[in-house]
């Protein structure tokens, strides 16, 4: 997992809970890096389960809530980086539906060995779309919010239900449907 995550998780930790909470999480964790991350690193995903477990057991919030604030900071970090990878779409649809043709693959020049969940595109319609999640590191929850993010960026409402293919969420459909 690319060092980025781990440098804007940390970052947002300590905007929301304290420095004192990010010493705490590294501290309660077993990590090769020590904790210690850089940007354009790679680190085992291993790594990030432990500090955000921690972080949840900490916070008495779920992983899965945490992710969605996560989702929230690393968006804007993202965009603010890197505002080309969302300038030349005028709808927050076609950006999604060019996640695995153009994101990905400018993600990929930037960090030649990130490892990228995939989104299949199933169904597209003007106001609807049907994406299928696959990832070994089971975190759609930061997938959603990033697509609520998308949104949001073109102040368009959308509903975002999903239905996970298998118990250990590697892989999700998700049903995206602007109101």
């Amino acid at each position: 997992m690319k060092g980025i995550i781990f440098t804007e998780f940390l970052e947002l930790v300590e905007e929301k809970f304290g420095l004192s909470m990010v010493d705490k999480i590294i501290n309660q964790s077993e990590l090769d890096s020590g904790g210690i991350y850089t940007a354009v690193g790679t680190y085992e995903f291993s790594e990030m389960l432990q500090l955000i477990s921690h972080l949840s057991k900490n916070t008495d919030i779920s992983v899965d809530d945490l992710l969605m604030v996560y989702s929230e900071h690393l968006f804007a970090v993202l965009v603010k980086t890197h505002p080309d990878l969302v300038n030349h779409y005028k709808d927050p649809m076609d950006l999604l539906a060019s996640i695995e043709n153009h994101i990905h693959v400018e993600v990929q020049k930037i960090y030649p060995e990130a490892q990228l969940p995939t989104f299949d595109l199933e169904e597209r319609t003007k106001d609807k779309m049907v994406m299928v999640y696959k990832s070994d590191k089971a975190l759609y929850m930061l997938g959603k919010g990033l697509m609520l993010e998308t949104f949001k960026l073109f102040e368009v409402p959308v509903e975002i239900n999903f239905e996970k293919l298998n118990d250990d969420g590697t892989a999700v459909r998700f049903f995206i449907q602007k109101c």
